[in-house]
């Protein structure tokens, strides 16, 4: 199983990742796009598509040795996931966006350092998530153009919400500690997982 964790900037990707890594080791591994392929000095959006279906390769691996995969870390969306192009061999995807209010998500962003001129793109693309969480086919766009050519983009338009094809469950962490949050990733990513 393909078990993301997605979110814009200050949502609390890496924080959960770091916090359940050690209770799910034994059978799933957690790993942010960087532990597996190169960051380059200005990430594009083709580059983190390419990097995601390199992530799905490497579920595909663990997959055969009955291994799960927990991506956290990065704010690849979960279209990006459905569309990658090996993604149609997962057995399973599963997906937790954590969102963040336009409030906390300034504050964790002014605390960590990050540039105040980009606040109101990071605050864009978490309110696009919110919304892509309900309905893979929100504002397409926002993934596809500069984008990956290899991108299977056709398989977010085939997923209708309404009839149960597109599941996302969505936390809001502007409400929860860092250990609440982690709590939630373990019950979604967890052994007793259904």
């Amino acid at each position: 199983m393909f078990l993301l964790v997605s979110g814009a900037s200050g949502a609390g990707k890496s924080t959960a990742r770091e916090i359940v890594a050690d209770a799910l080791a034994a059978e799933v591994d957690c790993v942010e796009l960087g532990q597996l392929v190169r960051v380059p000095r200005v990430p594009t959006k083709a580059w983190r598509q390419q990097a995601t279906e390199a992530v799905v390769q490497r579920a595909l691996a663990l997959q055969v040795l009955g291994r799960h995969l927990l991506l956290a870390g990065d704010p690849v969306a979960a279209g990006e996931v459905i569309a990658a192009p090996s993604a149609g061999k997962l057995d399973a995807i599963a997906v937790c966006l954590l969102d963040v209010n336009p409030e906390a998500q300034a504050v964790r962003l002014a605390q960590r350092g990050d540039d105040p001129r980009l606040l109101a793109d990071h605050q864009a693309f978490a309110a696009w998530m919110r919304v892509h969480a309900q309905d893979p086919n929100h504002m397409p766009h926002v993934l596809s153009i500069d984008g990956w050519d290899a991108m299977r983009w056709e398989r977010l338009r085939a997923l209708d919400p309404r009839t149960g094809a597109w599941g996302v469950h969505v936390l809001d962490t502007s409400v929860h500690a860092a250990d609440e949050v982690a709590e939630h990733v373990l019950a979604d990513a967890g052994p007793e997982r259904g």
